[in-house]
Formats: C-alpha cells, structure tokens, sequence
C-alpha cells in the first residue's frame, strides 16, 4: 500500500501522503478501513516515528483519516481534494452571520473544507465543540460572544492557527482577530445623529446580558451621559405600552419585530411618535417600514478579510469598521 523511494526529492512523509491518497483514488482503501499502524509503517520502510505521525497528521488536519484511541487510524473520507479544513465556530446563524459565512466561504478559494458550528451562547456547548476537535482542522476561526474565560479551552489549540471573530476579551489578545469595538461603534454613530435623538423624550436600549456585547451597553451609556439624555436599559419588550416620542436601540430582530407590532397596535407612527435604530444591516431592513435606520459592520468585508488572514498566514488584529445607515425610522 505504501511505497517509498530513495533520492527523488520528494519527503518521505509525503511520499506516505501520496500513497495513502493513491489507494484511495485506486478503491484500495475505502471509507471505514483500518490503515497500518505507525509502528508498522515505521519498520516496513526503516522510518522514524515522527516521519510517519507527520503524514498521519496531514491526511488527519485535511479530514481524510481520522484516530480512534487505542484501535488506530481509518479512512474518514475518500475526497483526497481537500487541502485544509477549517473550524468555524459561531454563536447563532442569522441573516448577517449568513452573509459574513458566504463571504469567507467565496474569498477561500478552492480545496478548503469548512465545518460550521454553533454554541448558541452556552458554555458547555462551546467547550466541548472546541475539546472534540483539538487537531482536527488546520485552522480554528472562533466567535466567542459574550461567553467569559474562553481561553481556559483555546489555549489548548495551536495560537498561529487560532482566528477570533467579532468580540475579543481581555484573555483573547494573543490571538490574530477581526473584531468590532462595540463601544466605539455605537457612540460614534449615536453622535452622528444626536439631532434626531434629541428630538425624543426618552433613549432605550434593549439589551441582553446574555447575548449581547457589554460594550455596546457602555458606549450607550457613555453617550446618554455626555449629552444629558434620558435613558432607560431594557432587558426585553413586555406587555406594557410605548411611550410616545421613545427612541429604541435595537440589538436583535426579534425585539425589532414586537416593537413594530406594538406600534401598530396602538396606532403610533415611526420615526413621528417612536424612533427606532437597529443593529446589524440586512435586505429586510431597507423596505421594512419604508427603511430601518441601522448601525452595522460590513460582513462581507469581515468575511473576505478573514480569508485574506487565513490565506496570507496574517497574525494581525484588525477592526472591522462599522457604519449608520439613515432611513426613515427616526425624525
């Protein structure tokens, strides 16, 4: 199964690759079939232990074979055209994070496997998606929300091969990233558009320690303070009535959706009688309404420069920039 040659300048251990991919495409080997041990392969062709876990290791990141502990290793797949395969761990999959996963997907070129998975904002979940998988993938892109002391399980993966997206926590600086400063971002754009803001009684952020950036909350706090507005922080919509001539700062969809309904049903009038001011851009939010004013990053742009990092190798930290987009949701 596996042939080594002598002086013809390509590597031993790639010489196994070669082999190994070659029973595959011949139907030699099949998904499910138990390869030679490394110590067999060692004696067989008078190899070191390490030139062969080399080449196990290669067909291994790239999704090929995979280890069970204490049986060996087996054919996982027969797609010998994969070259690398990526980790991508998110918190939740929205329309944005949908854009942001095709762009990185479109940027990566060909022969580039990437496994998505989600954590939904549990500790447990993200733990232990990051532990099944320590060795298996070339590179770990990684979103770690508002979930504290992640590092305690990334610094058990390789910090080169290490990409952190979107928030990045204090323990989190060693690692290359694109990420949003939320605090920035928010009382940049608020300021842009104090004006209209000043034209409402009452600021409201609706906001969830549970998901959402405690920068955000920060920076809007920052910014109802520096210019003496009334504000409120609001955990979730209740039944209770709007208030007229309350402006909210919506962080998530959902809480968009019951403010429009309540809005209706109480005959008020955006932008007149409630302002609104949405997070993350999407197709909806241009026609929604006659158009929802939006504080957005771009995720394409967040998408392809991710490609661009893993592809060039980059250990940067860049922050994506972030925008308001005005519609006629506010005065």
């Amino acid at each position: 199964m596996i042939t080594i040659q002598n002086k013809i300048g390509t590597p031993k251990y790639k010489q196994i690759v070669n082999s190994i991919e070659d029973a595959i495409t011949s139907g030699l080997l099949k998904k499910g079939d138990q390869l030679p041990s490394i110590n067999k392969v060692k004696d067989a062709h008078s190899l070191s232990r390490d030139t062969v876990l080399t080449a196990f290791n290669e067909l291994k990141n790239r999704g090929i074979i995979q280890s069970v502990v204490g049986k060996g290793y087996y054919v996982s797949s027969e797609n010998i055209s994969v070259n690398q395969k990526i980790f991508l761990l998110f918190d939740e999959l929205n329309s944005f994070k949908e854009d942001l996963y095709n762009s990185f997907l479109e940027n990566l070129g060909d022969n580039i496997q990437v496994d998505i998975y989600f954590h939904h904002f549990n500790e447990a979940i993200f733990n232990k998606l990051i532990y099944d998988n320590i060795g298996a993938y070339n590179y770990y892109v990684i979103m770690p929300a508002n979930l504290r002391n992640t590092n305690s399980v990334i610094q058990n993966l390789p910090q080169d091969k290490v990409f952190i997206l979107d928030q990045i926590h204090d323990d989190l600086k060693p690692y290359s990233a694109i990420y949003q400063n939320f605090e920035k971002a928010i009382f940049n754009n608020l300021t842009k558009v104090l004006p209209s803001i000043k034209e409402y009684q009452n600021l409201n952020l609706i906001f969830s320690e549970h998901k959402q950036p405690i920068g955000l909350l920060n920076g809007f706090i920052k910014f109802c303070e520096e210019n003496s507005l009334n504000f409120n922080i609001i955990n979730e919509i209740n039944e209770e009535p709007l208030n007229k001539d309350d402006l909210f700062i919506i962080p998530d969809d959902k809480s968009l959706i019951k403010i429009i309904k309540k809005m209706k049903s109480q005959d008020l009038t955006i932008a007149k009688d409630i302002g609104i001011i949405s997070y993350n851009e999407t197709l909806l939010k241009e026609i929604v309404e006659g158009g929802i004013t939006t504080i957005s990053t771009d995720f394409n742009e967040m998408g392809q420069r991710l490609a661009e990092m893993i592809l060039n190798k980059e250990q940067v930290k860049i922050e994506n920039p972030n925008k308001i987009i005005i519609r006629n949701s506010i005065k």
